[in-house]
């Protein structure tokens, strides 16, 4: 940082990452850009066991950034940790980090709620004024979605073309909907009430042809349309 920057939206953050090097290479990235590492950790028991204990202090930090991959397997210990992170402790944010796109994790990891969530690719890491404002924005409640992300899981619900079906308010409320914000929120923001939300919300789910079927990702794959749109 330059003599005299001011920080904004400083957050506090834990990493998990296997790879001491790659560990240290994001401790420096936000370290340099005013951002608290409060801890650094190189797989899922000791990612759960740290945040379990900060918590107990009255200490949670804003986000966690995670590999989908740690010891001792190396399959999906990183992304297993982080969906259990988002159940036991709903309002830390949780940012993924994977060397390629495993729609599975992400569906999963995505489940129920897209508020403070983020999956990226390794390979961002290296635009490193995008990283960061990623970290920040999950820390923050919003979402961060890698485009090729994005698109896989698009191309698998095929809702690519419909946002144009939207009235400007049902726009709106998707908008909101994928900065993480609750129905409720959304109501507060736009001076409306709760149900005229829900009514958009449906109305929005109807046009985007996400049946009931489709279960708590009918919110997750409304929002990857806006994004990818």
């Amino acid at each position: 940082m330059g003599a005299g920057e001011i920080v904004k939206d400083r957050v506090r953050v834990v990493i998990a990452e296997d790879s001491v090097l790659l560990r240290e290479g994001l401790t420096r990235l936000l370290t340099d850009r005013g951002h608290d590492v409060v801890a650094g950790v190189g797989d899922g028991v000791a990612l759960i066991k740290t945040i379990t204990e900060l918590a107990a202090q009255d200490e949670l930090p804003d986000v966690v950034v995670a590999d989908v991959r740690m010891p001792p397997t190396h399959t999906d210990e990183g992304v297993r940790a982080a969906v259990q992170l988002r159940k036991s402790h709903p309002e830390l944010g949780v940012l993924v980090l994977s060397q390629y796109v495993e729609e599975r994790y992400a569906t999963e990891l995505l489940a129920g709620s897209s508020r403070g969530v983020g999956y990226l690719l390794k390979d961002r890491v290296a635009e490193v004024r995008e990283f960061v404002d990623a970290v920040v924005r999950v820390a923050q409640g919003g979402t961060a979605l890698d485009p090729e992300v994005v698109a896989q899981l698009l191309g698998r619900s095929r809702k690519q073309h419909v946002l144009a079906g939207l009235t400007p308010r049902e726009r709106e409320v998707l908008g909101l909907m994928a900065e993480g914000r609750t129905n409720s929120a959304i109501a507060r923001q736009l001076v409306v009430s709760d149900g005229a939300v829900e009514k958009h919300v449906s109305n929005i789910f109807l046009k985007l042809g996400l049946s009931p079927s489709d279960g708590d990702h009918r919110r997750v794959l409304a929002v990857l349309t806006y994004l990818n749109s």
